[in-house]
Formats: structure tokens, C-alpha cells, sequence
């Protein structure tokens, strides 16, 4: 199935803003999650097609949020890339230990993560 509806999770609003520009120009449809809890809740309502997440956000952090989300019935099947500033091979690890396809250290760059999304449809 083709990738059309992003949901992306951080708090940071510049790092929100830079990731719905490259998806935008990449033909995405964007919708924002600001935390974790929200994350869980957006993701349950709007089932987009791929989740770009954030690890350290307040309240929930996003390995917790990816747990949640991929291990709940109507959630699982969504791909979570992980899209963060944690590059230590451990945190990698724990992320992809947590559900996520996929990790990506921050800054994101836009061809790279382009590229992921198309393969992943």
C-alpha cells in the first residue's frame, strides 16, 4: 500500500515545520502530533500510513508511544520510523525493539528520508 498520510510526532515545532515541508514537497499528506499521548490518539483516529517519531518529547516518550502503538489491534500495522537526535547504537536498538521499521538520526535529510518512505510503500 502507497504512502499518503504522514503523522509526525515531536514536540519541537521547527523540527515539525522542517519535516512537513520535505514531506509536502514530497507529496505527502501531512497531520502533527505534539507528544506522545497525542501521538497514540492521532494515530488511532486518523490511521496514516507511516509514523515519523520523535524519542524525547515530555509526558510519553516516543519509544513508549511506538510500543503503544504497535502493539494495539487497530494501530499495529502503521510502519514507525523513529526520527530523532538519539544516534547511540543502543537507542537504535531499543527503537527498533519497540516496533519501529526503521531510525533516523536528526538532522533528517530530506532525499534519505524520502527514499525510505517510497520503499516502504
Amino acid at each position: 500500500m502507497p504512502v499518503r498520510k504522514v503523522l509526525v510526532v515531536d514536540d519541537s515545532p521547527t523540527e515539525r515545520h522542517v519535516l512537513t515541508e520535505i514531506l509536502q514537497k514530497g507529496g505527502y499528506l501531512v497531520v502533527i502530533a505534539e507528544s506522545g499521548e497525542q501521538a497514540v490518539e492521532v494515530a488511532k483516529r486518523e490511521i496514516p500510513d507511516l509514523i515519523l517519531m520523535d524519542v524525547v518529547m515530555p509526558g510519553m516518550n516516543g519509544y513508549q508511544a511506538t510500543r503503544t502503538i504497535t502493539r494495539d489491534e487497530i494501530t499495529r500495522n502503521i510502519p514507525v520510523i523513529m526520527c530523532t537526535s538519539k544516534g547511540q547504537e543502543t537507542d537504535k536498538i531499543w527503537g527498533m525493539r519497540q516496533g519501529a521499521r526503521d531510525y533516523l538520526v536528526k538532522p533528517i535529510d530530506g532525499p534519505a528520508l524520502l527514499g525510505k518512505i517510497a520503499t516502504l510503500g
